[in-house]
């Protein structure tokens, strides 16, 4: 069974930016399944922010214009989320998922 932790700074200031790291065990990363990214605004739904394939590759949300990057590390089991040039707009819970399993969530407040 895949387990999912996310962890990284609760809060960010304005113009800089967002490191989130998803640790992942029970499942090898490179090995199988795409692994995402999501996260919830205040009083707004779901908005996936991209994944990292199990092959390296990667797929972001075209609405995040190009701050979002996804990267990973093998040898640690982790991926990890940069989005840049954050604003209050990317102030959410900052998920990591795969196949149908979610780590608990991680607030992410974006500071002026």
């Amino acid at each position: 069974q895949v387990r999912l932790q996310e962890s990284g700074p609760g809060l960010v200031n304005s113009s800089q930016t967002l490191s989130l790291t998803c640790t992942v065990s029970g499942v090898n990363i490179a090995t199988k399944n795409e692994w995402h990214w999501i996260r919830q605004s205040p009083g707004k739904g779901l908005e996936s922010i991209g994944y990292i394939r199990y092959l390296g590759n990667t797929a972001y949300n075209p609405s995040l214009k190009g701050r979002a990057s996804i990267s990973r590390d093998t040898s640690k089991n982790q991926f990890f989320l940069q989005l840049t040039s954050v604003s209050s707009e990317d102030t959410a819970v900052y998920y990591c998922a795969s196949d149908g399993s979610w780590g608990q969530g991680t607030q992410v407040t974006v500071s002026s």
